[in-house]
């Protein structure tokens, strides 16, 4: 009934960017976190960067200062910008959101995951 697609990953220089993309899509009510996590080989997943519906927003330390979040609460999409980048970036890159729906009467709020994005740096 729902569903996040991710876009916009690749394969990169060092000091290059990029910018993945996350769209929602379904039977949703609202949405309330929104967030991009990472997996790199080995290494467990791990939370990159998250906004709240209202446009707060939180940064992993390694990544403060290059990589920017954003949303458009109208398109039910959520950015992220990757400047800088690093070889130590190189993972698969996930969308989650905590979304809310109602289906047949029925109210739901649950998180969802995208199928996830490579993102790979070169250095």
């Amino acid at each position: 009934q729902v569903q996040l697609v991710e876009s916009g990953g690749g394969l990169v220089q060092a000091g290059g960017s990029l910018r993945l993309s996350c769209a929602a899509s379904g039977s949703i009510l609202s949405i309330n976190y929104m967030g991009w996590y990472r997996q790199a080989p080995g290494k467990q997943r791990e939370l990159v960067a998250h906004i709240t519906s209202d446009g707060m927003t939180d940064y992993a330390d390694s990544v403060k200062g290059r990589f920017t979040i954003s949303r458009d609460n109208a398109k039910n999409t959520v950015t992220l910008q990757l400047n800088s980048l690093k070889p130590e970036d190189t993972a698969v890159y996930y969308c989650k959101a905590a979304i809310s729906t109602l289906v047949l009467k029925v109210w739901d709020f649950r998180d969802y995951w995208g199928q996830g994005t490579q993102v790979t740096v070169s250095s």
